[in-house]
């Protein structure tokens, strides 16, 4: 009977050390993964910004804003513009503070704060993006409306009839929207996918912690 409590003693200790292990193991397993999926938010944020710059590049706007005349309001588009990648670059660096933060610490509780605070800024650079292609939709149409003199034909028909002022906006609400839209399901299918890879890791997390 003595060796037999011996027995129970030593399963128990030996058993609470497979645990252990255990634990360490899963825990290598998700900071690994919770690492590999912000180093691909980083990745994904840098060619984003990469290919907006590209595109201006490439895009001429310069007779659209030489048929304006207006040197006030090409100034304000390009302040828009520094700002907007200005801001951009911001989260860039707070990924990649986020993608470093995650892939040195060793702590639990530092791991499980990290991966929210990297799922806020997600969000954040998300819905500012979004925000920003309202705006600058707006902004757009507008601009285009008021000062390009090839629209005068159209501001003209548009003065003597209220029903095409309202088909008009109809429609270019409806064009904002479906940008939005787009962008939304880009954003959704991209940065959703590895948020909510993210926070499956969290709740894993969670379950070693508690």
């Amino acid at each position: 009977m003595k060796e037999l409590d011996l027995l129970k003693k030593d399963w128990k200790k030996n058993s609470d050390s497979f645990q252990q292990i255990s634990e360490k193991e899963i825990y290598k397993m998700i900071h690994k993964k919770s690492s590999s999926i912000v180093k691909w938010i980083l990745i994904i944020s840098i060619l984003e910004i990469s290919f907006w710059t590209f595109s201006n590049i490439f895009i001429n706007t310069d007779d659209v804003l030489r048929k304006i005349n207006h040197p006030e309001i090409v100034t304000t588009l390009e302040y828009l513009t520094y700002f907007n990648y200005l801001v951009g670059l911001v989260f860039v660096f707070i990924f990649y503070k986020n993608y470093t933060t995650i892939s040195t610490t060793v702590a639990t509780k530092s791991l499980m704060s990290a991966i929210l605070r990297t799922r806020k800024t997600v969000q954040y650079y998300v819905w500012y993006n979004l925000g920003m292609i309202v705006v600058t939709s707006i902004l757009s149409f507008f601009i285009a409306f008021v000062y390009n003199p090839d629209m005068a034909f159209l501001r003209d028909k548009l003065a003597l009839s209220g029903k095409a002022m309202f088909t008009t906006i109809g429609i270019l609400l409806l064009v904002i929207l479906g940008f939005f839209g787009l962008f939304w399901c880009f954003y959704r299918l991209l940065y959703g996918t590895l948020l909510r890879r993210l926070y499956v890791n969290y709740k894993e997390l969670k379950k070693i912690d508690f």
